[in-house]
């Protein structure tokens, strides 16, 4: 038992060192970027945002194909529900752990002086989870026995699935401003705005099928667009805060499963994001 128990401590300490290297490689490659658009007569200034996100997500067909032990399956698995987990009482807990909650960071970088212009690398860090205990239509062939009914979907029947470590959307957006601020203020008014974008996944999925689990590695499995909409508002020069809301579709084409199987699915969501956020002027 002690044993278990220090395999699961080592495992989430490496998993935890891995994030941040993660998050600090995201950084350092952005930051070489800023100091590449300085000097680059395109870009008239920059921003830096970090915030948090709650979702809710469309139910979803997912398609799961491989062997299991040496048993093929191939099956879908009909309108399942999802839902995230913000973990948002993590930073109550441990305020140092800010990548554990459900959060988002945003790069951006203005195109013109009047600030109405900018492209944006945007990161939401996303969870997704499919709630056992459903009863969903599953179709296909199982060790070579084909079926078609209702069935009643846990960890031990037959599969539980979670996008947690996470969902993981990369975008690159434009982004249109419209700053209302008529009289000069330096701060005290609000900049209405509209996002669109596309960009990809790299989740890292945690599933098991037929009583089998595997917490996998990242990987690129998708591709994505996303419209999103609200407006930032200055509270002092250069610092303001910013809510929108956001909504997308998601097609995941090849998240990995147990035993190097493969699954694909695909979901629209509505993602609410609150962040604060940093002019940097040159």
């Amino acid at each position: 038992m002690q044993h278990g128990m220090d395999v699961r401590k080592r495992n989430s300490n490496i998993l935890s060192f891995l994030k941040k290297i993660s998050t600090f490689t995201g950084f350092f490659f952005f930051s070489r970027f800023a100091a590449f658009a300085q000097h680059n007569p395109w870009f008239k200034g920059m921003y830096l945002q970090w915030g948090y996100n709650t979702e809710w997500y469309t139910n979803s067909t997912i398609h799961f194909k491989g062997a299991v032990n040496g048993v093929p399956h191939d099956f879908k698995a009909y309108n399942a529900k999802a839902k995230d987990r913000t973990d948002l009482d993590g930073l109550w807990k441990n305020p140092l752990a800010v990548t554990v909650p459900q959060y988002n960071y945003r790069i951006g970088f203005y195109l013109n002086r009047q600030k109405t212009k900018a492209i944006e690398f945007n990161f939401d860090h996303t969870k997704y989870i499919v709630q056992d205990g459903q009863q969903l239509h599953v179709k296909g062939t199982v060790g070579g026995k084909y079926f078609d009914a209702d069935t009643l979907v846990t960890p031990g029947t037959l599969f539980h699935f979670e996008h947690t470590n996470g969902a993981n959307f990369y975008h690159i957006n434009y982004v249109q401003f419209w700053p209302q601020n008529r009289h000069n203020k330096t701060s005290g008014y609000f900049v209405p705005m509209i996002k669109a974008g596309l960009g990809f996944m790299i989740p890292k999925t945690d599933v098991t099928l037929f009583g089998k689990r595997l917490d996998n590695r990242f990987h690129v499995a998708g591709y994505m667009a996303s419209v999103e909409g609200g407006a930032k508002y200055y509270l002092f020069k250069k610092i303001f805060l910013e809510a929108t809301a956001k909504t997308g579709w998601a097609n995941y084409t090849n998240a990995l499963t147990v035993d190097g199987g493969k699954a694909q699915h695909s979901f629209g969501y509505l993602e609410l994001i609150t962040t604060l956020g940093y002019d940097i002027n040159w």
